[in-house]
């Protein structure tokens, strides 16, 4: 399997790396692992928009809502 060699970290994020690492069970490697496996995984294309699904949550308000579903949700294409 490949090797990755990194140079000039600074103390303060190798700390903090194995503060991280600490708070989540790893190794020092196991977690910058998971950092770069995560970071991986969300790559995009540059210039790609990704859209938000939007969700429609109601509350009672002890009066009806003088607002329809449609009126909402009239700006999704923006």
């Amino acid at each position: 399997m490949p090797a990755l060699h990194v140079r000039n970290l600074d103390d303060a994020l190798i700390a903090a790396l194995m503060e991280r690492a600490r708070r989540n069970h790893r190794s020092l490697q196991g977690e910058v692992r998971s950092i770069l496996e995560a970071a991986a995984a969300d790559e995009r294309p540059s210039g790609a928009h990704t859209r938000r699904r939007l969700s429609l949550r109601t509350v009672s308000v002890g009066r009806p809502a003088n607002f329809s579903r449609d009126v909402i949700y009239e700006n999704a294409d923006r």
